[in-house]
């Protein structure tokens, strides 16, 4: 037991003397959650537009000030005829048009309809979308305040609810997804470098043959990042509530629990790399090619699992982050317990013990 607590000791002190360890351990998680957080979005603030009045009215002018008062859009020009709307365009400065047509308020008060037309780049079809989405909701809404005391005719009006997040934030989507690939990439890519620089330097072969038995040495060389990585963990859940002021509905003991299960199998699929690689750069392209692509692609992370053609829904099922990520939502967003995780708490565990089973089967059959 004290080679055992000796071994551990070992690998802690090689970590902390190795400055880059430390940085892709500490370093790059939070510049990634940072980046992710801020720079990564689906809402849209100031983007750039033009208008194209031609009536000049009363009603437009008061639809322009409120367009400009708000925090989406920032009028940066006036055009004077349909004709400057293409080269406008073009320019790649401007995002959207507003083309009110002429005799706008007559034809409100006289015909009880005016037309706004709502032009956008569409080589962003996303931001397109959601800047043709904004406009609509603030011309609604000045439609209503003319409305007020009026007699209007029957009409249909859809109205939608956001449950779990009403407010359209889309830092509550990425951090998930962020905290995932960090302790997936940071977790398997470390732990497999770790143990094939041993067998490239040779000396996985004697720590093979000493005292310790093949598995009493793999659990030391995942015991340190085990430790690091639940550290990580806390400092993205950290970021996320104080700096993103992302809620943590559900338990904050369940939620380490889940994530500790999650740097367990990260480890343990770093192992099984470390089995098929011969040298520290090929353990590093495996993590990173064989990993980041999926977890980020098939994980449900950015693209929903659903609009997926059958034999990629299929395969993301072995796709580990994709359950830790159904996980991390549910008990972050929705506030859910275990009696609602438990299946895909249950895949993890059986996940974890087969990538261990393989990766000590391997280096049991390497010894012999």
């Amino acid at each position: 037991m004290n080679r055992f607590i000796g071994f551990i000791k070992k690998e802690f002190y090689h970590i902390l003397r190795d400055r880059r360890s430390l940085f892709i351990l500490f370093g790059m998680p939070i510049v990634q959650v940072m980046l992710f957080g801020f720079a990564i979005t689906n809402e849209i603030n100031n983007v750039d537009i033009a208008i194209l009045d031609h009536s000049k009215d009363v009603n437009t002018k008061e639809i322009i000030n409120k367009i400009a008062t708000s925090k989406y859009f920032s009028i940066k020009g006036f055009i004077s005829h349909e004709d400057e709307i293409e080269s406008t365009f073009k320019k790649g400065k401007i995002k959207a048009v507003l083309n009110f047509e002429k005799d706008f308020s007559k034809n409100l008060v006289t015909q009880k309809k005016a037309t706004v037309q709502i032009l956008t780049d569409a080589t962003d079809p996303n931001t397109a979308n959601t800047i043709s989405n904004y406009v609509g909701s603030i011309l609604q809404n000045y439609q209503q305040e003319l409305n007020k005391g009026l007699n209007m005719p029957y009409q249909i009006v859809p109205k939608t609810r956001m449950v779990f997040n009403p407010e359209l934030k889309s830092v509550y989507m990425f951090v998930p997804g962020v905290m995932t690939i960090i302790l997936m990439l940071v977790s398997a890519m470390m732990t497999s470098i770790s143990i094939t620089k041993e067998k490239e330097l040779g000396t996985m072969e004697i720590l093979l043959v000493s005292p310790l038995n093949p598995i009493q040495v793999i659990v030391g060389k995942v015991v340190p990042y085990i430790l690091l990585s639940i550290i990580n963990a806390a400092v993205i859940i950290l970021l996320s509530i104080f700096v993103f002021k992302m809620p943590v509905q559900g338990s904050l003991f369940l939620l380490g629990a889940e994530s500790t299960l999650f740097i367990v199998n990260a480890l343990s699929l770093g192992i099984l790399i470390s089995t098929i690689s011969s040298t520290q750069q090929t353990a590093m392209m495996i993590s990173l090619m064989g990993l980041m692509l999926p977890v980020i692609l098939l994980s449900g992370f950015i693209f929903p699992i659903s609009s997926m053609p059958l034999p990629l829904q299929l395969i993301s099922n072995i796709i580990p982050a994709k359950w830790f990520i159904m996980i991390l939502k549910g008990i972050m967003l929705k506030g859910v317990g275990l009696a609602y995780v438990w299946k895909e708490t249950l895949i993890l565990i059986g996940m974890t013990i087969f990538f261990i089973a393989l990766s000590v089967k391997k280096y049991k059959i390497r010894l012999e």
